[in-house]
């Protein structure tokens, strides 16, 4: 009886050492991901209930002169209270929807059409095309948003020197000096109610566009690449047109690679801090401002610690809802197990 329970005493604590193994592993990921993510992230939360300012910098959270002002922060982001001139959060908040929407929905039909056609058989120098197509993703997003700020300058950029050599073809003598970037009236006035977009904003999207599709090729091409020809073969010998191949076997089949990168293509453009922020600053009059473009500016303008961090926390919120219903709705992180 004894040896039984001293047995049965052995094989419980080498179930329990196999038990808490992992996590003894995963303890200094703990350690590293508390000191960089979750202090700040605490700490970030704790300053959006106050005043912080650039007079509570040197002590922290133990000033004499902070103020625990509770929810005020909050209700000053909702109801534009912030000392800051043409700020109205929801009219952002759509912005940033459309923006990041938009860019989508241009991103994904490029890159697939791309893909389509560069995988044509008998294409000659197709290995070359592809190395071509894939720097602009090793480009920083700085460094894209600095060049198409220059091409789009008013008086020496490259685009306004184009059009007036086009212009000058046609018998006109006139220096065209479109202003991209700083134009407030909006071309199509009605197409976002709340807050009209300017003439940056399509000069955003074209400069993104450059930015953006070939990560959609990347992901569709290598899609297209396991799809079997045998279904092609066996479409063309039923007698379906290369169009109805396309709808009915590569978009189908393509759909489950697509829809995740769509999902990381939104939330990569949602937060595209980089790009909006050295091509436009946000503006003309904040029209092109995005929540992550605005957070920077409580901070390194108007030194809001506090409301920076509150607004922060919207945003924290804001995209974890936009996961939350994009994966809902597409399955992006499920498996084909769990299918």
């Amino acid at each position: 009886m004894a040896m039984s329970e001293i047995a049965g005493a052995a094989t419980r604590g080498a179930k329990f050492r196999r038990a808490i193994l992992p996590y003894l592993y995963l303890i200094p990921a703990f350690a590293v991901m508390t000191i960089i993510t979750f202090y700040p992230l605490v700490y970030q939360v704790i300053v959006s209930f106050t005043d912080f300012q650039t007079k509570d910098l040197r002590l922290g959270l133990a000033s004499p002169a902070l103020n625990f002002i509770g929810l005020q922060n909050y209700v000053d982001i909702l109801t534009a209270g912030l000392p800051v001139q043409n700020f109205e959060f929801f009219r952002i908040l759509t912005y940033n929807f459309w923006w990041a929407l938009t860019n989508v929905m241009v991103h994904v039909p490029a890159g697939v059409l791309i893909a389509v056609l560069l995988n044509v058989q008998g294409l000659w120098l197709k290995r070359v095309y592809r190395a071509v197509y894939i720097l602009p993703v090793v480009v920083p997003p700085l460094v894209v948003a600095t060049v198409w700020r220059n091409i789009f300058d008013e008086q020496y950029g490259a685009l306004n020197q184009f059009l007036t050599a086009i212009a000058m073809w046609f018998g006109s003598t006139d220096i065209i000096q479109i202003r991209w970037l700083t134009e407030y009236a909006p071309p199509i006035p009605w197409l976002l109610p709340n807050g009209p977009l300017p003439l940056a904003y399509y000069a955003m999207m074209l400069a993104n566009f450059w930015l953006g599709w070939p990560f959609m090729t990347v992901v569709a091409t290598g899609a297209l690449q396991s799809i079997p020809k045998d279904l092609y073969e066996a479409a063309s010998i039923d007698g379906a047109s290369d169009t109805q191949q396309f709808w009915n076997i590569t978009v189908p089949l393509l759909r489950p690679a697509m829809i995740p990168a769509s999902v990381y293509g939104f939330t990569t453009s949602f937060n595209l801090f980089a790009f909006v922020y050295f091509m436009t600053g946000g503006g003309p009059a904040r029209s092109t401002e995005i929540l992550v473009t605005f957070a920077y500016d409580l901070v390194r303008n108007l030194r809001l610690f506090g409301a920076a961090a509150a607004f922060s926390v919207f945003i924290f919120f804001v995209s974890l809802t936009v996961f939350l219903i994009t994966n809902r709705i597409t399955h992006a992180t499920q498996s084909y197990t769990e299918a």
